[in-house]
């Protein structure tokens, strides 16, 4: 008696179920589509900047560090991943260039 009235079911919506199943899978792609446009990008943005304010770093540059140190950048080499930076009156560390969260300023 059920199995009758679920082949009975299924044979109605035989159409229409195509359409049905753009309808309900609407919804996630365009959850999908807001979550790019509003969080992917910017963020892709923003590492293809700060790569590209990583390589064009230079001497007397201001710099906060990941670890939240900030210092001025005292010497850098093209090609090299170190970077001497001067975080107090005559203290000059060597930091890997990638653990450079932000460049502050420029000294003048």
């Amino acid at each position: 008696m059920f199995i009758n009235a679920a082949y009975a079911q299924t044979a109605i919506s035989g159409g229409a179920s195509a359409y049905a199943n753009i309808i309900q899978w609407a919804p996630l792609f365009l959850i999908g589509g807001v979550f790019y446009f509003l969080l992917i990008m910017p963020q892709q943005r923003q590492q293809k900047e700060l790569k590209k304010r990583l390589a064009a770093v230079k001497r007397g540059d201001k710099v906060v560090t990941s670890g939240g140190i900030i210092g001025v950048v005292k010497k850098t080499t093209d090609g090299s991943d170190n970077v001497d930076v001067e975080i107090a009156p005559n203290v000059i560390v060597s930091i890997v260039r990638s653990t450079i969260t932000s460049v502050v300023a420029e000294k003048s």
